[in-house]
């Protein structure tokens, strides 16, 4: 009997040693997806999908990369999915706005995620945040703001579009009010330009320049305020935020919201995702950042590139989630409309 069943025992083991290589060099069959918390069109979908376009290279296989939009909440229907649905074997990527990653802390609900347990594939750019207004319309700087109600489009609570321009009422006495509710960024331009709306708080530069390139250069619009953790000297007609008085605690509440400008164009698989395929995953977004395909396509679509790596965007969350409870419980207030 046991002359019988040594053969198949010692094929089926050399089978699974000849297969174990193979599998290695192509961990990703089916392809692999990155999901935008966002519609198509906007800032966020633009990058995702110019990530797409190089990043296969550098998988083991060359994979396929798609892209699919998953809008809802401001971001956190994505947010929730790659906590709780997708699958754990980094066929799977997100993306997101600066609202999702900070709900947890300052949300009126815990959304049921938590963003330091995301493993974080890497970052493109380092951003700054923008309030903007429709060039003919009658809000042609900041203090224009102070003295009558400045209307911007919102995207959902836990949205950059709803958060900023809260902080900046009580950080700079801005007079804003939200018409919230659009789907994406393309909806809150079609609003703007429309004129249903003033402008909007809570706009990338880097989405600016990459969906409404055309705003720039024809200033179409006024850019009343930047906000990040340095000035872009790139816009030097934007006055920066820091540079206006404001209280320290106002200042602590605008350092944790604009997470989004450190950590700009994100990407994050799953909690659980196995250690080796999140680190093959971060030396293909490593590679992709350096690529000379990459920086050509760059540069002629003057998309910013800035890159974090996915350790470095991992040890940011993980700090950021670490963030003393009595500035976020006054961010929490102020968001949810409980703060005076």
């Amino acid at each position: 009997m046991r002359k019988r069943f040594f053969v198949p025992a010692i094929s089926g083991l050399f089978a699974g040693l000849c297969a174990g290589p193979a599998l290695a060099q192509d961990p990703f069959p089916k392809g692999v997806t990155i999901q935008v918390a966002g519609t198509a069109g906007g800032g966020i979908d633009i990058y995702a999908r110019f990530l797409a376009r190089h990043i296969g290279r550098h998988l083991p296989g060359n994979p396929a990369v798609n892209v699919q939009d998953m809008p809802g909440a401001g971001g956190i229907r994505a947010a929730n999915y790659l906590a709780d649905s997708a699958p754990r074997d980094g066929s799977v990527l997100a993306t997101f706005p600066g609202g999702p990653l900070i709900e947890p802390l300052i949300g009126a609900r815990n959304p049921g995620y938590d963003m330091s347990r995301f493993q974080w594939i890497g970052a493109m750019s380092r951003d700054v945040t923008l309030c903007v207004s429709w060039a003919a319309g009658p809000f042609q700087t900041i203090e224009d703001t102070r003295k009558r109600e400045f209307i911007v489009a919102g995207t959902g609570a836990g949205s950059e579009t709803d958060s900023y321009p809260l902080a900046l009422n009580a950080a700079l006495g801005m007079k804003t009010r939200i018409i919230t509710g659009y789907l994406g960024s393309k909806e809150t331009f079609l609003a703007i330009e429309s004129g249903e709306v003033h402008g909007r708080c809570g706009l990338s530069l880097s989405s600016l320049r990459a969906a409404k390139p055309d705003w720039l250069r024809d200033k179409k619009i006024n850019l009343l305020l930047q906000i990040g953790a340095e000035k872009n000297a790139s816009i030097p007609e934007a006055p920066y935020v820091f540079d206006f008085p404001m209280k320290a605690e106002d200042r602590q509440m605008l350092e944790l919201l604009m997470i989004g400008t450190v950590l700009g164009r994100a990407f994050a698989a799953p909690p659980g995702t196995p250690a080796a395929r999140v680190d093959m995953l971060r030396r293909a977004f490593d590679a992709t950042m350096s690529d000379p395909a990459f920086l050509e396509e760059a540069a002629r679509t003057q998309s910013d590139i800035a890159p974090t790596t996915g350790i470095e965007a991992q040890g940011i969350m993980t700090r950021v989630y670490a963030t003393p409870k009595a500035v976020t419980e006054r961010v929490r207030a102020m968001v949810n409309g409980a703060a005076k």
